[in-house]
């Protein structure tokens, strides 16, 4: 209907609400850091992003553009400028950034630090850790301060089978430990793959303990037969994205990620580590005029950080030895066994009377087991060493087999027997 010049528009009350209630399409109301965002380091803008100005706003209301858009939706203002420069798909990838890192967060509070050194001695093989202090940690319980400890876990690897823990000090934020706790049987490779990692945490008798924070040092870092003094911050383990912030492929990806670092963690987890010397004895004629056989000599040294396979927490642990092919089982040889420890000395030597010839075609298969009263022992892991072997095992076959008459040591990892089923 058309209005007559000079005429005023009668409006109902019920279209003025309408006009007022439904400008356009439903927006969500943002956050007040929607307007301070945290570009992300990756996102080249050629323009700073800031909210409009008054008059800009005002400038914008009076074309028609859309007010509110200016005031609910400063992004969306500032992706419609004119030239182009910023398209909806940086928008987006803005908007991600933003939903990731708003929330609550504790980066401002201080963990505190730890204080240790690290020592390699590359003849015998050990990793010394010495947890010397820490100071200012966070406090945990409702006295305002903590009963913290320290675990140390090697990684990649099985957790809980190479997992050392110094002593709880009570009730305070600033303890004091001086506490050596040693790896054995970590060989030049592993400095050269793994990474310790230095967890704090507090003590809860009553309930779980509670993680304060924690920090992992590359090994490789770590010259040998040279102490290294560390004064680390301590941090938060590094936090998974937002789930709605990930496309559907972004979490697809992250699922199969997920999956493949576990099936890695797997075929990487070790029942624990085992000394080994081996000996080839040449043969040696005796004061009558006869001849004795020679033979290989097997000594069980020591095994470390074993599986724990009773509720206990412990093992109790022994080796056997075979000398394969053997149907009758003749050449199988074994030690005692030490109780409730995962990590056995053993110190005892087992010969084989054989021929050289004849050990290109024999196989020595080492297990190591848990000793259970009343009932079937549990396999912890073996090794298995013959000319057709692979890696560590191999080198020391042939080392052994090149040098006769010297006694050769080495640490192997104790894993599945490949093709063999376990049984006591």
């Amino acid at each position: 209907m058309p209005v007559q010049k000079g005429k005023c528009l009668a409006i109902s009350i019920q279209e003025h609400m309408a006009i007022d209630v439904c400008p356009g399409p439903i927006r969500p109301i943002r956050q007040i850091s929607a307007y301070f965002p945290r570009l992300s380091p990756s996102n080249s803008m050629s323009e700073p992003l800031l909210p409009p100005s008054a008059g800009e706003a005002m400038g914008k209301g009076a074309t028609g553009e859309g007010a509110t858009g200016g005031l609910l939706s400063p992004l969306l203002h500032g992706a419609t400028r004119g030239g182009g420069s910023w398209s909806l798909s940086a928008m987006s990838s803005m908007d991600t950034s933003v939903e990731m890192d708003s929330g609550d967060s504790d980066d401002s509070t201080s963990l505190g630090t730890l204080e240790f050194e690290l020592l390699y001695e590359r003849k015998s093989s050990s990793l010394h850790c010495t947890m010397l202090r820490a100071k200012g940690l966070k406090p945990m319980d409702f006295n305002g301060l903590a009963d913290p400890y320290v675990k140390l876990h090697l990684l990649p690897g099985a957790c809980k089978a190479n997992k050392l823990k110094t002593k709880t000090v009570r009730n305070t934020l600033n303890p004091v430990w001086n506490e050596m706790l040693t790896y054995c049987g970590v060989t030049e490779e592993d400095m050269q793959r793994r990474t310790l990692r230095l967890s704090v945490c507090d003590e809860d008798k009553l309930t779980h303990n509670e993680f304060i924070g924690e920090s992992r040092i590359a090994l490789r870092r770590v010259k040998p037969d040279q102490s290294k003094h560390y004064n680390v911050c301590l941090e938060r383990p590094p936090p998974l994205p937002s789930p709605t912030a990930m496309s559907a492929a972004l979490r697809g990806i992250s699922c199969y990620m997920r999956e493949w670092e576990v099936e890695q963690q797997s075929s990487l987890e070790e029942r624990g580590r085992l000394l080994l010397c081996l000996q080839f004895v040449p043969p040696a004629s005796g004061g009558n005029g006869g001849a004795q056989r020679g033979g290989l000599l097997v000594g069980v040294r020591r095994c470390a950080h074993l599986a724990a396979m009773d509720v206990n927490g412990f093992s109790d642990p022994y080796v056997k030895t075979y000398l394969k092919p053997d149907v009758q089982k003749k050449s199988k040889h074994k030690t005692a066994v030490i109780k409730k420890t995962l990590n056995p000395e053993f110190n005892e030597e087992f010969f084989y009377e054989i021929s050289f010839g004849d050990l290109s075609s024999r196989t020595l298969e080492v297990t190591v087991w848990d000793y259970d009263l009343g009932k079937s022992n549990d396999f912890i892991g073996g090794v298995s060493l013959s000319c057709h072997s692979q890696g560590e095992t191999l080198q020391h076959w042939i080392d052994c087999l090149n040098n006769k008459g010297v006694k050769v040591e080495r640490w192997h990892t104790t894993n599945q027997l490949p093709g063999s089923a376990p049984q006591d």
